[in-house]
């Protein structure tokens, strides 16, 4: 009879943590965006308060990217619980789906930008309300850009069965940061569209 324990029982499993370190990092990153956006739109309701503010029309390319945000936050949905219900064809389809979306989302947001160009809307000291959007709009889209690419990995892990019921950790985050991203442009579009009118 031995008294000794091995290193390997001292070290915490994946369900030992109250908050996993992965998901509290995670959390931190979504505080750290929220202040960064607070602070974003908090100074363009401000310079829009000081007057000399030029409105403009948002073009419908940003209103279809609204569109593709729900739908993707639908599928991405979708593949969390087809990955809980171990329905592996379908946590695949979905994630490929929620990545076309995606993809659908940046390129429609690039198609906007090139509308307000043509508009005369630029990223200038001369059109304060056109700066704010581009920065604003610009930031978001370097963050689903993260998204993509998170969402990549997750589809990689999927198809090599590194994803099921009894190891949900990477599609739990990805599925966090993808809804946090998609509300996060909801708040964003909603209220660019009232302040730079």
């Amino acid at each position: 009879m031995s008294n000794s324990i091995s290193i390997k029982s001292k070290q915490p499993s994946e369900g030992n943590y109250v908050v996993h370190p992965k998901k509290f990092a995670l959390w931190l990153f979504l505080i750290s965006i929220t202040m960064l956006f607070g602070a974003f739109t908090s100074a363009m309701i401000v310079r829009r308060a000081d007057g000399n503010w030029q409105p403009f029309i948002i073009p419908l390319a940003f209103k279809i990217t609204t569109l593709l945000a729900i739908l993707s936050s639908g599928s991405m949905q979708f593949a969390y619980f087809s990955a809980k219900k171990d329905n592996i064809y379908n946590l695949r389809i979905a994630l490929l789906i929620t990545f076309l979306l995606g993809l659908g989302f940046v390129y429609g947001q690039w198609i906007g930008f090139e509308q307000l160009y043509k508009e005369g809307v630029f990223l200038s000291n001369n059109s304060a309300s056109g700066s704010f959007f581009y920065v604003i709009v610009g930031a978001h889209a370097l963050h689903i850009v993260g998204g993509i690419i998170f969402l990549l990995f997750a589809i990689l892990s999927a198809f090599k069965w590194k994803i099921h019921s009894k190891n949900l950790l990477r599609i739990n985050l990805c599925t966090t940061y993808w809804h946090f991203i998609g509300l996060l442009w909801l708040y964003l579009f909603a209220i660019l569209n009232y302040f730079v009118k």
